[in-house]
């Protein structure tokens, strides 16, 4: 469709008439000669004529030129998109939660062919994200594409409450309001109440548009001794789905296809061995990249191997009267049993060569000796120790007990009895039963008590409703005992029976394997709730990656939902981490009906808008030229040999000169060093790598520029203006730092451009390789197109193994005292050469240093952008997740690796520095 200004349009038609009047050539009068004799010289014709009238294919050429301008004057359009363009105050609502991430570029396309649409129409835009809650600020097209472009879906669903009450207020604000919605489609996220506010606004026009894009997604998965399962949730007609179990390294070792036949939600099974099934890290369901796509199993999804002993016969004839029975049936779901073979002389010796992850005892007493030992051994390598009391273990004296027992217990509800049966007393919020339902039903006729010793209390998990203990645990060495103060059948409790026993024993099996806590914590066995810090996030495309600076803690027996402040991903440290997922076990998701709402939802294309007046000019220029070279033939005034003869000759002396020029080149002698190398031997200089991207080696000098304004400012180093470095043709010596932005278009270096840069590294080099795709990075999925050419490029380098760099590492500590380093982006990672171990024998040292600089450093997190500013020192780009605290650690991170890679590891050496100041006060 064209939009055009109507002025200009009804100026041209009105003009076409008269042009083609003036156009119109009319034959000049012939001059009449009168010399004697007059008749003869009348009789006399001309040799030249002049036509009565322009031929028509003249004036048709000249008309297409004159239309070609005026249209060109109205600046026309061409908008496939079908967007209606409007001079209104419109406002963009574009719903960014992980539903909007499988179709985001083409979500991003179409939003900005409205945005253009808009602006070109000459009114206000602006553009309000469904996450948002702040006020959106109409301006120019410029500024809502520049909001649009640094957008990122989130990895939850966005409550829309809160952009509902900025609609009305825009709306209120601006007369004549145009509210357009680009949404994902789905019912969740409160999408009933935000239509009732667009309805309610008072806007002047209301647009939805929508993605022809069903989104799928997992929830509630389990792996359980049966097999590793997950229910798969969908809206549109999708008939399948293949869900893919991938380990920690990305490989996929497993995959399930499901066929939905007609259901929204149907649970997938994937059969692998339990050894495969604990190396995955987290499915995903193929060729949907986004959070909602993903389920994350953290250390409480593996499946244990438990060793069972019971401390008396086994009865195979009356099964009900044995321990291991209950303790079989409540394990079973979750774990995998091992029990000793009839007729073992020491079954617990012979059940810990299976190497299980806990071994439990139901009255069973351990004195000192071999098997003692063993067992002791194993706690202290990092085992769980599950026991239960009973006759046997209340008169037992043994040292693998959390806290001293009282012989022969207590018996409650006896003939010689006072006091009724004990029911359960409410989880303490520090226990790791918290949470689960304290049932009344479940009583205690007969317990073990516990010394009244200090520390006690630390050690109580659950306690009866007169405060004595049911269940109490301690750490030994890396393992865990924990001590039920009842039988593990029916005689002293119904505990055994009961539910709740299921849920206490997967919870202390979620436990098993779990690294001791630092020094410092309680000798309770629940971490503190700072301990469950965002370890590694999801984004909305379902990667794992960096927490971003938003996230919050979880506490202990945190079920979602997942929000802004407790993102899916994993939280707390080492081993000892757990999921938060995406989706709820109960969550679904479903299409929201906009025709029952009152409202319709178009098809949203992502159709980008053609400016016409650069063809059209094109087009009259060409014209013109026709115009001229057509009049100049029909007045026999065009000479087309003259004109080849001249251009050949012209072309022959420029290549004559060429020639000269060359051979003058050639000839002339050469300088052994160029004024650019002597003036970057004289000062110290930051240098980039000229990657042929305009844009892209624009943004690289003017991060390199902000870097050395900072350094100039904040260190004692003080560097020139940087340069843009081309290694095929330029010496690399001079510059100690390359900062080399990838770019995926850019052809791969030669060979023997490959063996400067290879030379330059070994001499002492450092290269920091920018991916700048930390936002495109998809987990367990194929490598970005920079990541490729990066990988290809290296091919040709003698490259050292790598490692994510170390929160000891000397680079975060040579300025700053950093965690790591940010850009543009936070969830990318930053690799650096791996260092060797250090040796166990030697005292602790902050930093881990090596004597030489790493050669090479790979980020993903687009440094230079995070550094960039204008003249005034006003940032270039927006920040994800974005804030001025982000902009200053990423200034701060380029501060240390410019010092790393002039000073090394100097920083390590602070380690001594108390030993010579004590000498030197000697």
């Amino acid at each position: 469709m064209f939009s055009f200004a109507a002025p200009l349009a009804l100026f041209g038609l009105i003009s076409l008439p008269m042009i083609y009047w003036l156009l119109r050539v009319t034959p000049p009068r012939p001059r009449e000669i009168v010399f004697p004799p007059t008749k003869i010289l009348r009789a006399l014709k001309p040799d030249e004529e002049t036509p009565a009238k322009t031929p028509w294919w003249l004036m048709a050429l000249r008309l297409a030129l004159a239309a070609a301008l005026i249209f060109a004057m109205a600046g026309p359009v061409w908008a496939p998109s079908g967007v209606v363009a409007s001079a209104a105050p419109t406002l963009v609502i574009l719903d960014d939660g992980w539903t909007a991430a499988p179709t985001w570029e083409r979500r991003l396309a179409g939003a900005a062919s409205i945005i253009e649409s808009a602006a070109r129409a000459g009114g206000p835009v602006a553009v309000a994200l469904a996450s948002e809650a702040a006020a959106p600020v109409p301006g120019d097209g410029p500024r809502a594409m520049e909001k649009l472009r640094s957008a990122r879906p989130k990895p939850f669903l966005p409550d829309r409450k809160a952009i509902g009450e900025q609609v009305t207020a825009f709306a209120h604000a601006h007369n004549a309001a145009r509210i357009v919605w680009v949404s994902d489609g789905v019912a969740q996220g409160d999408a009933a109440g935000f239509v009732r506010a667009l309805k309610e606004s008072g806007a002047a026009a209301v647009e939805i548009y929508v993605e022809n894009h069903a989104p799928r997604a997992l929830a509630a998965p389990t792996n359980d001794a049966a097999a590793l399962s997950v229910d798969v949730l969908r809206i549109g007609d999708d008939a399948s789905a293949v869900v893919d179990a991938v380990d920690a390294k990305g490989r996929t070792v497993g995959r399930a296809a499901v066929d939905f036949g007609g259901a929204p939600r149907v649970r997938a099974k994937i059969e692998l061995p339990v050894e495969l099934r604990n190396d995955v890290s987290h499915l995903r369901i193929e060729g949907e990249n986004s959070a909602g796509a993903v389920a994350l199993l953290d250390a409480r999804s593996k499946v244990k191997r438990v060793a069972l002993i019971g401390g008396g016969a086994a009865n195979e004839a009356q099964p009900l009267l044995s321990p291991l029975y209950y303790l079989e049936k409540a394990l079973a779901p979750f774990a995998q049993i091992r029990t000793a073979r009839p007729g073992v002389v020491d079954p617990v010796q012979a059940l810990l060569g299976e190497q299980p992850n806990i071994l439990g005892l139901a009255d069973v007493g351990l004195a000192p000796g071999e098997t003692f030992d063993a067992a002791s051994r194993f706690v202290e390598e990092g085992g769980t120790l599950i026991r239960f009391a009973g006759p046997h273990l209340a008169n037992a004296d043994d040292g693998l007990l959390p806290v001293r027992l009282r012989r022969n217990g207590r018996v409650l509800g006896g003939a010689m009895s006072w006091e009724e049966p004990k029911a359960l007393a409410e989880f303490d919020a520090t226990s790791p039963f918290f949470g689960l339902p304290a049932s009344k039903d479940v009583t205690v006729q007969r317990q073990v008590l516990a010394e009244p010793d200090p520390g006690l209390a630390d050690k109580t998990w659950a306690r009866l409703s007169d405060g004595t203990p049911l269940v109490t645990a301690e750490r030994r060495g890396k393992g865990l005992i924990v001590l039920f103060h009842v039988n593990a059948d029916a005689n002293w409790s119904n505990l055994p029976i009961s539910g709740l026993f299921v849920e206490m024993l997967k919870r202390i099996s979620a436990m098993a394997g779990e690294s001791a806590p630092a020094s410092g914590e309680r000798s309770g066995m629940v971490a503190d709730p700072s301990a469950f810090a965002p370890m590694r996030l999801l984004d909305g495309f379902g990667a794992l990656g960096a927490p971003g600076l938003s996230a919050q803690s979880i506490p202990p027996g945190f079920d979602g939902p997942a929000s802004a402040e407790h993102p899916p991903g994993l939280y707390g440290s080492g081993e000892a981490f757990v999921a938060v997922q995406t989706l709820r076990p109960t969550d679904e998701i479903s299409a929201f009906d906009f025709a029952a709402a009152g409202l319709s939802a178009d098809v949203l294309r992502a159709g980008g808008q053609l400016d016409l007046r650069g063809p059209l000019l094109v087009f009259a220029l060409a014209a013109f030229i026709a115009d001229a070279l057509i009049v100049l033939s029909l007045a026999g005034k065009l000479r087309l040999r003259p004109l080849g003869t001249a251009t050949a000759a012209l072309l022959a002396l420029s290549c004559v000169a060429a020639t000269i020029d060359e051979t003058r080149a050639e000839s002339a002698p050469k300088s052994s060093v160029s004024q650019r190398d002597k003036d970057a031997a004289l000062t110290a200089r930051l240098a980039y790598v000229i990657s042929g991207d305009a844009h892209v080696d624009e943004i690289s000098r003017l991060g390199l520029e902000a870097l050395t304004q900072a350094l100039n400012a904040r260190t004692s180093f003080a560097p020139g203006d940087p340069v843009g470095v081309d290694p095929s043709k330029d010496e690399l010596a001079f510059y100690p730092m390359l900062y080399w932005p990838i770019v995926a278009s850019a052809p791969q270096p030669a060979a023997k451009t490959m063996a400067k840069v290879a030379a330059y590294m070994k001499q002492g080099g450092t290269i920091i390789f920018d991916t700048r795709d930390a936002l495109s990075q998809r987990i367990g999925g194929a490598p970005t197109p920079e990541s490729q050419w990066l990988r290809d490029l290296t091919k040709g380098l003698d490259i050292p193994p790598l490692e994510v760099t170390p929160r000891d590492h000397v680079i975060t500590k040579t300025f700053y005292l950093l965690d790591g380093f940010v850009g543009r982006y936070a969830n990318g990672e930053t690799w650096v050469e791996a260092l060797p171990p250090e040796p166990k024998d030697q005292a602790a040292r902050p930093v881990r240093a090596t004597d030489s600089v790493s050669a090479i450093v790979i980020t993903s997190n687009d440094l230079a952008s995070a550094w960039a500013h204008d003249k005034r020192g006003q940032p270039l780009f927006p920040l994800t997740p974005g804030g001025a605290r982000q902009r200053e650690f990423a200034l701060r991170g380029g501060i240390n690796l410019v010092m790393y890679t002039l000073t090394g590891n100097y920083k390590s050496d602070q380690v001594h520095v108390r030993d010579l100041l004590e000498r030197l006060g000697q």
